[in-house]
């Protein structure tokens, strides 16, 4: 096909992890593609900032899984990873903190099945079962099942997935398949740490999920030297390389209409036509920004989705090193599901929250100072809920003291030379994510493939969305995903008017 005739220009709103890919696979095939960031950096919830005192913090994505997903974005474009950024695999892969005890897990499968068997006996025997298990579903899941763009069922009906269906596991709950596979609460409290990256209670997730384990325990915890942020800007490069601009501090006010098609967009204040238009900004928020007959969904639909938590992230920088903690360390004294419970019941801040510690600087000796530590402390939230700054400060507290006790540490809040905190008001106006999500709308099987939001508008034929709110779902290799399903399907437009370029 001569490219001269099909090419197109093309808006992506926000360089996200979906924004990115999306332009990248666009600019590949052919069209001027214009990426409009409101913030003066891509990334996303995966931005990075530094402070004058020598830390560098992440503000988002830390766990580096599905390494092969992430792999295959730069392989499209004849390239890999490692040309951009060192991968390190952690050993642990982290740790988890018990009322009575720790585990730390390692990155040989071979020694987790050690651990498994000390804990259960068989255990070790039925994770090798496991994992094949998730395997299956990882190899068909990951590449093929969550590469449709789900505009309806028809898409599944394909030898592979027929015949994959009872294998899938898309009709049992995650809790209770591994309730069938493990007896030691600690093994299952483990088992099912993968899927709340999902944003829901494990009892309400698919087992198809399982693939999370594979993906995450089998294939490895890695990190990218230099933080997770080295991935946004290699995408980046790959994006600019292919041909797409990235217009930063550019605000989209308004999404611009005539006769059912998308004709302009105002951007701080003026206007640009474009032939098409892809949205990696909030579904939501994205749709507010057309007239209320052209959406795709009503606020009475957004009020009935199960969103993923928000949650309360503190970035801090310590003036001494923190003896005994692991680059990833997960605090589950308490009961999951009593914390499940204030995230999507009551909708309150949790009495016996658990919470997640992210310490780089174990790693990456870059992203302190010399004699410093950074660290980074994660506890989910309800969504919507008030988080004034006395709030957060209480949680701080409750947080630094299990810290200090893991660690046999003290007065750790009195090392603290830099201090931010991060929560839901936080993610509504930076992202003007609905409800101050963190993480999209959870995985749900009410809300898998084709039950999710759609990626193109039903009434504006040009105008497409990707990201965590729609196909496939949230997390970055998902994210990812989504760009490349997107660019596909406006590739499939009939050009409509001639090629403006801004």
């Amino acid at each position: 096909m001569d490219k001269s005739n099909t090419k197109k220009t093309i808006a992506v709103i926000g360089a996200g992890f979906s924004g990115l890919s999306a332009a990248t696979y666009l600019a590949k095939a052919g069209h001027h593609v214009h990426i409009f960031e409101k913030h003066d950096k891509p990334g996303g919830r995966a931005r990075q900032f530094t402070t004058d005192n020598g830390f560098t913090f992440d503000m988002g994505p830390s766990w580096y899984w599905m390494p092969d997903i992430i792999e295959s974005f730069f392989n499209d474009f004849d390239c890999k990873a490692s040309d951009f950024f060192e991968l390190i695999a952690l050993n642990p892969q982290f740790e988890m903190i018990f009322s009575d005890m720790k585990m730390a897990v390692p990155e040989s499968f071979q020694e987790m099945k050690v651990l498994f068997e000390s804990l259960e006996k068989g255990a070790g025997e039925k994770l090798d079962r496991f994992m094949n298990a998730a395997q299956y579903k990882y190899e068909v899941g990951m590449k093929d099942f969550v590469q449709k763009p789900c505009h309806n069922w028809l898409e599944f009906i394909s030898p592979k997935i027929a015949s994959s269906a009872l294998k899938l596991d898309l009709l049992t709950n995650f809790r209770s398949y591994v309730a069938k596979n493990f007896k030691n609460q600690k093994l299952r409290t483990l088992m099912e740490f993968p899927v709340i990256f999902l944003g829901a209670s494990p009892k309400d997730i698919p087992a198809l999920y399982s693939l999370m384990n594979y993906g995450g325990y089998k294939l490895g915890t890695w990190y990218p030297m230099g933080g997770f942020y080295q991935l946004v800007l290699a995408m980046q490069k790959v994006a600019e390389s292919q041909g797409a601009f990235i217009h930063f501090n550019r605000t989209v006010d308004k999404i611009i209409t005539e006769k059912g098609k998308v004709s302009s967009l105002l951007i701080n204040g003026k206007k640009y036509e474009f032939d098409a238009v892809v949205a990696s900004s909030d579904y939501h928020h994205t749709e507010t920004l057309l007239e209320e007959d052209e959406r795709n969904y009503s606020e009475s639909y957004w009020k009935k989705r199960t969103f993923a938590p928000s949650c309360l992230i503190y970035y801090l920088g310590f003036k001494d090193k923190i003896p005994n903690l692991r680059h990833h360390t997960l605090f589950f004294e308490n009961d999951l599901d009593t914390h499940i419970d204030a995230i999507y019941g009551d909708k309150r801040w949790p009495e016996k929250p658990l919470f997640y510690a992210c310490c780089p600087s174990k790693t990456d000796p870059d992203v302190a100072p010399p004699e410093g530590e950074n660290l980074f402390l994660l506890m989910p939230l309800a969504i919507g809920i008030d988080d004034a700054e006395s709030k957060r400060e209480e949680y701080l507290t409750a947080m630094i003291q299990r810290v200090e006790s893991h660690t046999g540490t003290q007065n750790l809040q009195s090392k603290i030379v830099y201090k931010k905190s991060y929560c839901v008001s936080d993610f509504s106006s930076d992202y003007n994510a609905y409800g101050g999500n963190a993480y999209g709308l959870a995985n749900t099987l009410s809300q898998t493939a084709v039950l999710k939001p759609k990626i193109k508008n039903k009434k504006i034929q040009n105008l497409f969305y990707t990201g965590q709110l729609t196909v496939p779902g949230p997390g970055v290799p998902p994210s990812i995903i989504s760009g490349k399903i997107v660019a596909t399907e406006v590739n499939q437009l009939k050009r409509h008017k001639n090629e403006k370029v801004i």
